[in-house]
């Protein structure tokens, strides 16, 4: 790589890594003061940034003039007017903002000399090279030197051969019942993996995985005393999603079913255990979870066929169990998740949402040339299911960005929703109808739509004015033919619910918390 290459990939990653920063900074630690000033709440100081939902740029206001600030300026701006905010200091952060710069930067060499996957569904969950735009280090990987983790990197538009264990049938730990069992078992097939000898049962690993907890004693004594054997790794790759831990295994190919479940040789998609914080959480599979995946699944599950025997081509990829060791039951879980080929229209090619939103090349949010009816196709898909589920079903779906996918027809046209993972699911009455709402509108009109809106006023100037408004229509029509009351209310109310990730790390609060603050509700009449 030449100087000026070296430059631009730099200038390139201080961009990327600073807008979900600043997004965090201006929504959760300062005021507007008008234009693209805006005054922090710790100091008094004014930060000027340029853009509008992805800003760049910052300037901080001094006597002689805007001085431009240096993403390691940024920084420390950030945590310094977080201590003053806050009243409490976090050494650890600042690491991690800078640990998420510095995987963007690698992450752009890598993928400059990568091959792109041909398939665009693939193509759209490996295209989050900013991620999260409003976590403050959306890309950290744990502090972990590049070489580690790049192999399994999506974002590097990685790929990769599962391994196989043969886990001796004493110590296996399983629970979704025979189906289940036989999905995990169906992943030798699927991904050209092994069979297991006699008194042994399958298990699949993430090799990042097994890098990551291989030394532990317990893991390590399984593999002296025979509880525990390397089995061959799988012949055809696999697709690493937007989470990292998810793999995508395509098997023969989507086309291979539509009837419930995994066949052997249909594809699936397998979530693992990794011992690496990515955004709020350390992605492990942990044991409180898995214990009542099942029960939520089950209940998602019901309230989608029941939406389809409505006339809802609505669909989710079920999380039909998981399998691990008894000695090493977060560690080496695996959890099997429906493919797509059992639920997808024919035809239809399927996009992460998160990928429309931070933009990728062939998008059909960009190419259309209706934007006005590809929105409202849009929301039609979208709303209705997550509506339905809440109201009939008592279940809150984790609508987001990244636990949806979206979709489209030849021309592009959004024709179908599908909706994952069974660990974010929350059922009725824990929590509370009223926290459970606030959970949904954060999820899918702050999180999703807002952005989705977003990118498509920017990619068409001329829906700027019109974006808010069709939103506003399809929750009148859902609450018009259905009678949700939560609705009136809903676009009624001065603000919305945003949640506040860099304060919920700045202050070391749990993963699994939610703390929001109030936002301009684009929703009222």
């Amino acid at each position: 790589m030449d100087r000026m290459e070296s430059v631009d990939l730099n200038a390139a990653a201080d961009a990327l890594a600073a807008t979900p920063l600043l997004n965090c900074l201006l929504r959760e630690a300062a005021d507007p003061e008008g234009g693209n000033v805006h005054r922090l709440r710790g100091s008094g100081r004014l930060l000027r940034v340029r853009g509008g939902r992805r800003p760049v740029r910052p300037e901080l206001g001094t006597p002689e003039g805007w001085r431009p600030l240096s993403h390691t300026e940024l920084v420390k701006l950030t945590a310094d007017e977080l201590h003053r905010y806050t009243g409490t200091g976090n050494d650890e952060l600042p690491v991690e903002i800078a640990d998420s710069r510095e995987t963007v930067a690698a992450l752009l060499a890598a993928r400059a000399a990568a091959e792109p996957p041909q398939d665009p569904y693939v193509l759209s969950e490996q295209s989050l090279v900013m991620g999260h735009p409003y976590h403050p280090a959306p890309k950290a990987r744990g502090g972990a030197p590049a070489g580690s983790w790049l192999p399994y990197a999506p974002e590097a538009h990685a790929r990769f051969p599962l391994v196989f264990l043969g886990l001796r049938e004493d110590q296996v730990a399983e629970e979704g019942g025979a189906a289940a069992a036989a999905a995990v078992d169906a992943l030798a097939e699927q991904a050209g993996g092994p069979r297991p000898p006699a008194g042994y049962r399958l298990l699949p690993a993430h090799p990042w995985q097994l890098e990551l907890v291989g030394g532990s004693p317990a893991i390590r004594a399984a593999f002296d005393d025979g509880r525990l054997l390397r089995l061959r790794p799988g012949r055809l790759p696999v697709w690493p999603t937007a989470s990292v831990r998810t793999l995508y295994v395509p098997g023969r190919g989507r086309g291979a079913g539509r009837g419930p479940g995994a066949a052997a040789g249909a594809d699936a998609f397998v979530k693992f255990s990794l011992d690496v914080r990515i955004t709020n959480d350390v992605r492990r599979l942990w044991r409180h979870d898995l214990l009542k995946l099942r029960r939520a699944d089950e209940a998602v599950a019901a309230g989608f066929v029941a939406m389809r025997r409505a006339g809802s081509n609505a669909a989710w990829l079920s999380d039909r169990g998981y399998r691990t060791a008894a000695f090493a039951f977060e560690e080496l879980a695996v959890l099997v998740r429906d493919g797509l080929g059992a639920h997808l229209e024919p035809g239809a090619t399927p996009l992460l949402a998160a990928s429309l939103a931070e933009g990728f090349a062939g998008s059909p949010l960009a190419r259309t040339g209706d934007p006005a009816g590809w929105w409202r196709a849009y929301l039609r898909r979208v709303v209705p299911p997550v509506l339905e589920l809440f109201d009939r079903h008592g279940a809150v779906l984790e609508a987001h960005l990244q636990n949806t996918l979206v979709a489209c027809d030849a021309q592009g046209m959004p024709v179908q929703a599908l909706f994952r993972d069974a660990e974010g699911v929350k059922l009725l009455p824990e929590p509370d109808r009223a926290a459970a709402w606030q959970r949904l509108v954060y999820c899918l009109v702050v999180n999703h739509l807002a952005e989705i809106a977003g990118a498509l006023a920017e990619a068409h100037p001329g829906m700027a004015a019109r974006v808010w408004p069709a939103v506003r229509e399809e929750f009148l029509r859902h609450d018009a033919e259905r009678g949700l009351p939560e609705i009136a209310e809903l676009l009624a109310a001065p603000s919305l619910p945003a949640k506040t990730n860099l304060l919920l790390r700045w202050t070391r609060a749990d993963g699994a918390d939610a703390r929001y603050l109030p936002l301009p509700n684009p929703l009222r009449g």
